[in-house]
C-alpha cells in the first residue's frame, strides 16, 4: 500500500511542483511533508485531505492510497484539451496570480457576450 507521503511526492513530481509550493498554495504547514516522511504523522485530517485532493484533481481515496487509479472528475471528461491545460496551469499559480488570471479571462468572456 502506498503511503500518503509517497502519493504526495508522486503527484507533485507528475505536475512539476515541490511539496513546499503545494503547502503554501493550500495554506497548510510546510512541515507536513517532513512529518509524513519521518513518520511523525501518519495522515491528515479530512479537511486537509479534501484540500489536497482538490488541488491535484484526484479523489480523496486515491490520495490516501485506498484506490489504485486517479479518477477524473465528471467535468474533466467534458473539457476540451485547452480547457484542461488551463486548469492544469492554474493549479500551479499562487493565489495572487490566479486572481489576476481569472480577471483577465473574465474580461475575455465578457467581450463574447
Amino acid at each position: 500500500m502506498v503511503t500518503l507521503h509517497e502519493r504526495l511526492v508522486s503527484l507533485c513530481d507528475e505536475r512539476g511542483i515541490k511539496g513546499g509550493r503545494m503547502c503554501t498554495d493550500l495554506g497548510i504547514s510546510k512541515s507536513l511533508m517532513t512529518d509524513l516522511k519521518s513518520g511523525r504523522k501518519k495522515g491528515v485530517n479530512a479537511e486537509t485531505a479534501q484540500k489536497i485532493a482538490s488541488y491535484f484533481g484526484v479523489s480523496v481515496g486515491y490520495l490516501l492510497g485506498e484506490e489504485e487509479k486517479e479518477k477524473p472528475t465528471v467535468m474533466d471528461d467534458e473539457l476540451s484539451e485547452y480547457q484542461q491545460k488551463l486548469i492544469d496551469l492554474a493549479k500551479n499559480l499562487s493565489e495572487a496570480d490566479a486572481r489576476l488570471a481569472f480577471q483577465i479571462l473574465q474580461r475575455f468572456g465578457e467581450s463574447d457576450s
